[in-house]
């Protein structure tokens, strides 16, 4: 694989076509990652923030600061001690993670919650998307006690106390008792929304409430939520046909480089993108990704940061009020 500084040296020649100059005004592009699971994307997403200057959101799913030895300290809501996506390979896989996640926040990126066992909450009340705030909040708290870990970090339980302001919803399924919830807890916003296309956030019981978009995509421009997943579904079905990789990177970047210079040139609502750890399609996403953020970060006027940034740029007033809490 090509190294990521020369593949972004080169998309930032091909990208100063690609996006004409544009206002003064930023322009903000979100970019989050879901679940947050596997050790070499952590260190790639890393590896193309400092490449791109970007802030990235991490969603952590904390079922993964847990190993088969200490998966009992998660109790779903719901299902017991069951995860639908499992826990950790093992304690070294949990120490490789705890480490990451403390770099990442130290680099400037967010850690906000994907909550634990993934489970579909949409029919949930308050009282269990609570729960699993509880479970969330206290598994990343005692991670490193719980798993034996030594060396954790000086600030580590004032981290996990107050910097886990977000929230994204598995499956993007919300109902109104889970902003009620998101609430009640202290989170700052929710990243759970689908849109027809970018927009201002709104507000629902004192969070911000943020949408990925649906985007033109494709030869008929068919709109599809900016997300890996939805590409993969939308390209091959969600199964893995690898000839076809470079037509789905071509796709993938169009989609966002064309959404970008919509906004850029209109009403310059931020541009939300989510993926996941995953390589689906030989990787053809993550390809996109790094081109698309190595020519549209590079612009003069946009900005890439995460949600915790945008939502203080946005709503200072709002998000002081809750720090004050």
């Amino acid at each position: 694989m090509m190294p990521v500084t020369l593949r972004l040296a080169g998309a930032f020649l091909i990208g100063c076509a690609a996006f004409p100059a544009a206002a003064a005004e930023p322009q903000y592009v979100v970019i989050s990652f879901d679940s947050a699971n596997d050790i070499t994307q952590w260190e790639r997403s890393r590896a193309l923030a400092r490449e791109t200057g970007a802030s990235f959101t991490y969603f952590l799913s904390c079922v993964y600061l847990l190993s088969s030895q200490t998966r009992d300290a998660y109790a779903s809501p719901v299902a017991g001690k069951r995860s639908n996506i499992g826990f950790a390979a093992s304690r070294d896989d949990v120490a490789q993670r705890l480490r990451q996640i403390w770099t990442a926040r130290m680099e400037g990126h967010e850690i906000a919650s994907h909550g634990c066992g993934h489970f579909d909450g949409a029919s949930w009340n308050k009282a269990t998307w609570l729960a699993e705030f509880d479970q969330f909040a206290a598994v990343l708290r005692d991670a490193w006690r719980v798993n034996g870990i030594p060396y954790e970090p000086d600030g580590w339980r004032r981290f996990a106390a107050s910097e886990i302001t977000g929230f994204r919803a598995p499956y993007l399924a919300t109902s109104d008792t889970l902003f009620a919830a998101l609430g009640e807890h202290g989170f700052h916003y929710d990243a759970s929304g689908v849109s027809r296309g970018p927009e201002a956030p709104a507000q629902s019981h004192g969070v911000t409430r943020y949408a990925l978009p649906m985007v033109p995509e494709g030869p008929r421009s068919r709109p599809v939520i900016a997300m890996d997943y939805n590409l993969y579904v939308r390209h091959s079905g969600g199964e893995e046909r690898p000839t076809e990789a470079d037509v789905f990177v071509e796709r993938a970047y169009r989609a966002f480089a064309d959404a970008l210079e919509k906004e850029r040139s209109g009403a310059r609502h931020p541009l939300q993108i989510g993926f996941h750890f995953t390589q689906m399609n030989d990787g053809a996403y993550w390809r996109a990704l790094e081109r698309f953020a190595g020519e549209a970060c590079a612009l003069p006027d946009v900005r890439c940061v995460s949600y915790a940034k945008l939502e203080e740029i946005l709503h200072p007033s709002h998000t002081a009020a809750i720090d004050e809490d």
